[in-house]
């Protein structure tokens, strides 16, 4: 009878010391030759889990047992557990084989046709499951533990770290993540090119037209690998390892995680604005053509009677467009008696109250001022929580040397108790001094780049990027410049953050020329709402 050897270890590392493959191969020609059974092909699997069916040489021995010529009449292992440790994959498996006259056999676990015999095959698999997943369970709860003491676990460092040996306990080795330079930089650039404005694929246009590789394997930039470097909440200080559900491709609940400080690459709190940044513009949230389309004002405009978004609707065959309450035209008039304004007459009306009102630099320099006295405000109360995070570092530290004295001292018995004590104290440290770099990093506004220059400057740069013929760049600096506008009767109110106005100013006085991001979603205070006084109520159409 033509067989086919099926052999596999679990890990990598028992692939590596060639302990397990031999010995399986021994054995099962050896039981071969005594039968007379002609042995014709070998499936080799090195480091492979038998939870599931993704693996190569599995793949490629089920597809030649499918083939009309019969290359093989069975298929060897050693134990069941070799062909599957998933008590309902292995019984499809097996049956697939059986459906193309391939006999499954174990030399190590005989069992016969009856159904006595299936009941054996089948309990053999259960228990082989079962097995599987008390080990899981023992390998997680180890790993979460190394995890807890600020060990990585794992071969290959997120993008921007590279993970490196810092001891060698036993056989297992203790890793810890670093800043890889190179990487680093890379990732601080996608930061700032999406606070600047920068979508994800005109991030990954930008990196690739650089000739910068994901890597060193000369991958290209995609936008999936810009969005994974933009959402790792690792570059902030702070790694969760047990996330994810692999099995069921989904996220555990969060008390499942395990956190554990990690070297800073990005800001926290810039971390935290590109956050809320990628949530304004995340599709469920923002229909892509909002954000992309053409049109000037839509996802901003909003009618002042319902608070419904003003959608556009077109006369004479598309040769007149407008701006009209989704409300009215969707439900009817027992939703909102809705309105409807030209869209050249709407787009002109925000477009010249921006450039008159709010870029004029003395409008531009009274609106600063208050930011200027909140900015101090905030950096006196981070001042103060940065003197109570050092008070409590120095408690910290005092806490670590008592323990390291009481080990010193030999009064420690349970070496356990006394590792658990420090890895909880050393995170309280870690958590202390990370919390004090981000206090200190936050600085006040400096108040001698806020000059008329500068605001002059940024006016009339912003003057010209909403005149742009560019559509979407001119739409783009229109969501970064204002975060609602309110159509009314008699009055239409344009809303947007401050912070924008004075990054844009302190930007201009670096020598930059753009228009910065922002996080939007809170109001502008009443001072700031525009009147225009062309805003007649003949523009309007009820």
């Amino acid at each position: 009878m033509k067989v086919a050897l099926y052999l596999r270890v679990s890990t990598a590392r028992q692939a590596e010391k060639d302990l397990s493959i031999p010995d399986q191969r021994n054995q099962l020609e050896r039981w071969s030759k005594d039968r007379g059974w002609n042995v014709v092909a070998e499936y080799v699997e090195p480091g492979a889990s038998a939870t599931d069916d993704r693996r190569p040489q599995f793949q490629r021995m089920m597809d030649d047992a499918a083939r009309p010529d019969r290359p093989f009449e069975a298929v060897l292992v050693h134990s069941f557990s070799r062909f599957f440790r998933d008590s309902f994959q292995f019984e499809m498996h097996r049956r697939s084989l059986e459906k193309n006259g391939v006999a499954l056999i174990s030399i190590t676990q005989t069992v016969s046709q009856d159904p006595s015999g299936q009941m054996f095959r089948q309990l053999c698999s259960m228990f082989d499951e079962y097995q599987s997943r008390e080990t899981a369970k023992h390998v997680l709860r180890a790993m979460k533990e190394n995890a807890r003491l600020g060990f990585w676990n794992g071969s290959q460092a997120p993008y921007g770290y590279k993970a490196m040996t810092v001891e060698v306990r036993a056989d297992a080795v203790k890793k810890k993540l670093e800043i890889n330079p190179v990487e680093a930089e890379v990732v601080q650039e996608v930061f700032t090119l999406c606070r600047n404005g920068k979508g994800i694929r005109g991030i990954a246009d930008h990196l690739n037209r650089k000739g910068l590789t994901y890597r060193r394997k000369g991958r290209k930039w995609t936008s999936g690998l810009v969005h994974q470097v933009l959402t790792r909440e690792a570059y902030a200080g702070t790694h969760y390892f047990n996330r994810t559900d692999v099995r069921l491709n989904r996220n555990k609940d969060k008390s499942e995680w395990v956190a554990f400080p990690t070297p800073i690459i990005v800001d926290p709190e810039i971390f935290s604005a590109v956050q809320k940044l990628l949530e304004a513009r995340r599709p469920t949230r923002v229909a892509p053509r909002i954000v992309t389309g053409p049109t000037l004002l839509t996802g901003l405009a909003r009618c002042a009677d319902c608070g419904g978004g003003m959608t556009i609707r077109t006369g004479k065959g598309g040769r007149y467009r407008y701006y009209t309450c989704n409300n009215r035209v969707n439900e009817g008039a027992t939703s909102c008696k809705g309105r409807s304004i030209p869209m050249p007459v709407l787009d002109g009306i925000v477009m010249d109250s921006l450039e008159e009102r709010i870029f004029a630099p003395e409008r531009l320099e009274a609106l600063l001022r208050g930011l200027l006295d909140r900015a101090r405000n905030k950096t006196e109360v981070n001042a103060s929580k940065a003197k109570d995070l050092r008070r409590k570092l120095r408690e910290v530290e005092g806490r670590i040397e008592r323990l390291y004295a009481a080990l010193a001292d030999g009064t420690v018995g349970d070496t356990d108790m006394f590792r658990r004590s420090l890895s909880q104290v050393e995170g309280e440290r870690e958590e202390a001094l990370r919390m004090i770099a981000a206090l200190e990093k936050h600085r006040e506004v400096p108040r001698h780049l806020l000059t008329k220059s500068n605001i002059a400057r940024f006016a009339n740069v912003a003057r010209a990027r909403l005149r742009d013929e560019n559509a979407s760049l001119r739409k783009g600096y229109m969501r970064h410049l204002v975060s609602r506008v309110e159509v009314g009767d008699r009055e239409i109110r344009i809303s947007g953050p401050h912070a924008s106005l004075a990054d844009g100013v302190l930007d201009s006085g670096s020598g930059a020329a753009g228009v910065p991001s922002f996080v939007s979603g809170w109001w502008a205070r009443q001072d700031s709402n525009l009147r225009p006084d062309r805003y007649e109520r003949s523009a309007l159409t009820s």
